[in-house]
């Protein structure tokens, strides 16, 4: 059988690129980076898996009042396969970021490129042919191997495609979770092609905990040459940043080799305008950070130490300061000895050639939601990295030796 199926997904490259630019022509960008939302592309991505045979579809809508439609869509295919215990699951994301400047892409962003020259053999260029859309059709091909051949995977398979993972999963599997938690068993194993190397090597199995903060300093305006008469906000906030950049980093200081780097981070980000001209002392000051700690610093534990050196630059520089949290996710592992991760190293060993190692990784992923409900889960792709790039691309040859992978685990 294993052939078979094979044979299929190495004459399935016409089939990759119909896919591939039929999802790409319909941005599914966020409401909350100016778009619309999933729901043309869901529609048709649901009426192009039916139309392929794959008709065991279901919706779950997570309402979003600023979207097309008022929703969020969130879809999930089902193959259904000798037994429903051990259920595979493969879940991609819908959603895109948008093309950032036009003038860096070589052609229009929304439309699917071939190209063949090059020592990276043949590649799509696009927006979202990679992020997500390399492993959703990567997914999907495995998928139509079984079911275009009139095949039954040995457990059941549940491809799910998911709304809002590029703004905090709010709406998307998070959502699900939280409305809708039947849906997962304790003993499904989850693969998120959604992050990986270049040769297939790292199975991400853990990931830092994420604190996006922002920070917002209180002062009191006056003239660039009166300094006595206001109250820097400008000069506390600059403080406050260095001070938990350096403090933070010393405070938590420990280093864990499986991730890289292997040491918490306390980045200083996003700097907001504050007064429009130069002579002016700002009343008001708004930066952002960036922190991703070892998963062995609580982010509570954290939090505190930065109340304290709060509380400090306030009283020396008489402001007040506040801030708020955009995005605070914590996440449990996954083994390393997980049923997920020896059936997964197994087959790249397989189909690639290499062997796979367990790695933790700094970025946030839908993963730490899917673990923190007790379920099995880990991050893999073999893909070049070019989310969020201009002139995004996907290897051809990396969307079939992927789908392969995905289909050695539905065989069992």
């Amino acid at each position: 059988m294993k052939e078979k199926i094979f044979s299929y997904i190495d004459k399935s490259t016409p089939i990759a690129v119909e896919l591939e630019t039929g999802l790409t022509g319909r941005p599914a960008i966020s409401p909350d980076s100016g778009g619309e939302g999933e729901l043309d592309k869901c529609v048709f991505l649901e009426g192009w898996l039916k139309k392929h045979g794959i008709t065991g579809l279901d919706r779950y809508d997570a309402p979003d009042e600023r979207a097309k439609g008022g929703i969020r869509p969130n879809l999930i295919a089902t193959i259904p396969g000798g037994g429903d215990g051990g259920r595979l699951w493969i879940m991609s994301h819908i959603d895109v970021v948008p093309p950032g400047e036009l003038s860096l892409w070589s052609g229009d962003p929304w439309t699917v490129v071939q190209a063949d020259d090059g020592p990276l053999g043949p590649r799509l260029i696009g927006r979202g042919v990679e992020d997500n859309q390399q492993g959703l059709v990567s997914s999907v091909l495995a998928a139509l191997a079984f079911v275009e051949q009139g095949l039954r995977p040995a457990r059941t398979v549940k491809l799910l495609f998911a709304a809002d993972e590029e703004n905090g999963s709010h709406y998307g599997i998070d959502w699900l979770i939280k409305n809708h938690g039947d849906l997962f068993q304790k003993n499904d194993m989850v693969i998120i092609p959604d992050s990986g190397d270049s040769k297939g090597e790292s199975i991400e199995i853990a990931e830092k905990n994420l604190i996006w903060i922002r920070f917002v300093t209180r002062g009191l305006q006056a003239h660039g040459s009166r300094p006595d008469l206001g109250v820097n906000a400008h000069l506390a906030g600059a403080e406050l940043a260095v001070r938990l950049h350096y403090e933070l980093s010393s405070k938590f200081g420990d280093t864990d080799s499986l991730f890289d780097p292997d040491y918490s981070t306390f980045q200083p980000t996003k700097k907001e305008a504050n007064v429009p001209n130069i002579n002016t002392i700002p009343g008001e000051d708004v930066f952002c950070m960036d922190i991703r700690a070892l998963p062995r610093y609580r982010s509570e534990t954290v939090l505190a130490e930065i109340d304290r050196i709060k509380a400090e630059v306030e009283a020396k520089h008489k402001v007040t300061i506040e801030y708020t949290l955009p995005q605070v996710t914590e996440s449990k592992p996954t083994s390393a000895d997980a049923p997920v991760v020896r059936f997964l190293s197994k087959a790249i060993q397989e189909v690639y050639g290499v062997k796979a190692r367990p790695v933790g990784i700094g970025g946030g992923t839908v993963g730490a939601y899917l673990r923190n409900a007790g379920i099995d889960s880990v991050v893999w792709a073999r893909l070049d990295d070019t989310a969020h790039q201009p002139n995004e691309y996907a290897l051809l040859k990396n969307i079939l030796g992927d789908a392969k992978v995905f289909s050695l685990l539905m065989l069992g």
